[in-house]
C-alpha cells in the first residue's frame, strides 16, 4: 500500500539523537526490526503449526499448500494496512500514536465500533490462552506417554489425562503474567521464537525422514475420504478455521509496533519485519504441513508430536514437545498482555483515587531484583489465568478449537476494522478503484471465515457429544 505520510515532521515523531530511543509514559521504545520479527514470530508461529498436517489431509495436495499460502497473502495485505493505522492526524500535534489495536479503531471508527471491535478482540485473546493450555497440556502428556512407551513398549497401555498438566501450566502463567507489559518480555519472545524454530524443524525433519523411510508420498489430490460428502465438506471447513487460526496476528501488531524506535518511520519498519517473518513462517508451515501429510496420508494425526505418528526417536520427540511448551509460555503472555493493559487502564482511569487499582508495592524475593505490583494485577491477572485453564479443562479437543477461534477472529480483527481504518486513515472514497478492490478482499473473506466457523462448530459439538 502507499508509503505516502510517513515521515512526520512532529514532535511525536522519534528522536533524532543519537540513541533514537523513545519516550512515552515511563518507558523506552528501543524496539528494532529483529525484535518486532521475534515478536511476530512468538505470536504466529504456535499451536497452530501443529495442525497444519491434518489441514493439508483435509484439503489434499492442491487445495492445501494452495490455501496456505494464500492465508499468508491475506495477512501480508491485512497487516500492511493496519501499520498504517499507527498514526493518526492530531490538529494538536500533528499525529497521534495508536499504541494499541483498541486505540486505532476508537480513534478511526468511533464508540459504536469500539464496543464491537472490543468485545471481539478480548474473547478472541482469551480464546487464544485456552487454546495454548490444551496445547501444552497435550505435549506435556506427550512427553509423559513417550517415556512410557519407551520403556514398556508399544503395546503398553500408556494413558493419561489433561487436568494436571493444564494446572501445572497456569500455576506458571500465574508467575509470568506479573510481567508488568510489552516492553518487558523482548527476552521471553526471543526465547520462545528460538523454540518455535526448533519444534518447527523438528516436525519437519521428521516428516521429511518418514517419507523416505515409507518410499512413497502419501496422500492424494482430494485429501482424506470421509464417509458422506457433509462428513467431508465439515472436515474441510474446520481445516480452513485451522489454517486461519495459524496465521493472523493482528490483535496484537500495533502492540508490537509501539515498541519500535525510529527513525525509520515504525510502519516501515512494521511492514519489513511483517513480510519476513510471514514468508520465514509459511515456509516451515508449508514444510511441517505437506511433510506430515505426506508422511502418514489418511492417517495424519491432528497433532503432528502429540498424536503419536511419530514413535522414535524418543528423545527427539520428547525435546520437540518440551520446546512447544516453552514457546506456549511466551506466546500466552504476547496474547494475554494486552487484555490485561486495557482493563488495568480502564479501571485506573475509571477508580483513581483507589488505592487497590493504583497503589504500587514492592516485593522482594530473595536472589531476585525487588518488583512493583498493584493489587488489581496481582489478583486481576491471577483470576485471568485461572478461568483460561478452568475453561480449557472442560473443551480439551485440540482441533475444533483451534478452528473455532481461528475462524471468529479471522475476519472482524484481521480483515474488516483494518480496511475500514485504512479507508478513513487515507480518506479513499467510496467506488474508487481501491475502495471496491479492498471491499471485494474484505467480502471473500467473510465467505472464507462464515464457512470455516461453521464447520468447526459442528466438530467441537461433535467431539463433546462423542
Amino acid at each position: 500500500m502507499g508509503e505516502e505520510g510517513e515521515n512526520h515532521n512532529t514532535p511525536l515523531l522519534a528522536d533524532t539523537s543519537s540513541s533514537s530511543v523513545q519516550l512515552h509514559g515511563n518507558f523506552k521504545r528501543t524496539g528494532t526490526l529483529w525484535t518486532a520479527i521475534a515478536h511476530i514470530i512468538t505470536a504466529v508461529i504456535g499451536s497452530g503449526v501443529l495442525s497444519l498436517a491434518w489441514s493439508v489431509a483435509q484439503l489434499g495436495w492442491i487445495a492445501g499448500p494452495l490455501t496456505l499460502v494464500g492465508f499468508a497473502g491475506i495477512i501480508v495485505v491485512s497487516s500492511s494496512l493496519l501499520s498504517d493505522c499507527y498514526r493518526s492526524p492530531d490538529p494538536a500535534h500533528g499525529h497521534t500514536r495508536n499504541q494499541t489495536y483498541m486505540d486505532a479503531v476508537r480513534l478511526n471508527l468511533g464508540k459504536k465500533s469500539i464496543w464491537i471491535c472490543a468485545i471481539v478482540q478480548q474473547i478472541s485473546l482469551f480464546g487464544v490462552g485456552i487454546a495454548y493450555t490444551i496445547t501444552t497440556s497435550a505435549d506435556a502428556r506427550a512427553i509423559h506417554k513417550s517415556t512410557c512407551i519407551d520403556k514398556e513398549g508399544h503395546q503398553a497401555s500408556c494413558s493419561y489425562g489433561n487436568s494436571f498438566y493444564m494446572l501445572l501450566f497456569g500455576a506458571v502463567q500465574i508467575v509470568c503474567s506479573q510481567i508488568p507489559d510489552f516492553h518487558n518480555m523482548e527476552w521471553l519472545s526471543f526465547v520462545a521464537a528460538i523454540m518455535s524454530f526448533s519444534y518447527s524443524s523438528i516436525g519437519f525433519a521428521l516428516g521429511f525422514a518418514k517419507v523416505i523411510g515409507n518410499g512413497r508420498i502419501k496422500g492424494s489430490i482430494g485429501g482424506v475420504t470421509k464417509g458422506t460428502a457433509t462428513k467431508k465438506m465439515w472436515t474441510v471447513f474446520q481445516a480452513i478455521g485451522d489454517i486461519a487460526f495459524a496465521y493472523p496476528y493482528s490483535i496484537v501488531l500495533l502492540e508490537i509496533q509501539n515498541t519500535l524506535k525510529s527513525p525509520p518511520a515504525e510502519n516501515r519498519t512494521m511492514k519489513k519485519a511483517s513480510m519476513i517473518s510471514i514468508f520465514i513462517t509459511t515456509l516451515f508451515y508449508l514444510c511441517c504441513g505437506c511433510f506430515g501429510y505426506a508422511a502418514f496420508g489418511d492417517d495424519t494425526p491432528g497433532n503432528l508430536l502429540t498424536g503419536f505418528g511419530f514413535f522414535e526417536p524418543y528423545w527427539l520427540i520428547d525435546f520437540a514437545n518440551a520446546c512447544v511448551i516453552v514457546h506456549l509460555v511466551g506466546g500466552y503472555q504476547v496474547y494475554s498482555q494486552p487484555v490485561f493493559a486495557a482493563v488495568e487502564k480502564w479501571l485506573s482511569e475509571k477508580y483513581p483515587n483507589s488505592g487497590f487499582v493504583n497503589n504500587f508495592y514492592m516485593l522482594k524475593a530473595p536472589f531476585l531484583p525487588a518488583y512493583k505490583v498493584t493489587l488489581l494485577r496481582l489478583c486481576f491477572r491471577t483470576a485471568y489465568v485461572v478461568t483460561t485453564t478452568a475453561i480449557a479443562t472442560i473443551f480439551p479437543y485440540f482441533n475444533e478449537v483451534l478452528g473455532v477461534l481461528g475462524a471468529f477472529n479471522f475476519w472482524p480483527l484481521t480483515i474488516y476494522f483494518p480496511v475500514k481504518m485504512y479507508f478513513v486513515q487515507r480518506k479513499i472514497e467510496a467506488w474508487t478503484r481501491k475502495w471496491v478492490i479492498l471491499q471485494t478482499f474484505s467480502i471473500v473473506c467473510l465467505l472464507v471465515t462464515v464457512m470455516a466457523l461453521v464447520g468447526s462448530i459442528e466438530g467441537l459439538v461433535s467431539a463433546k457429544l462423542s
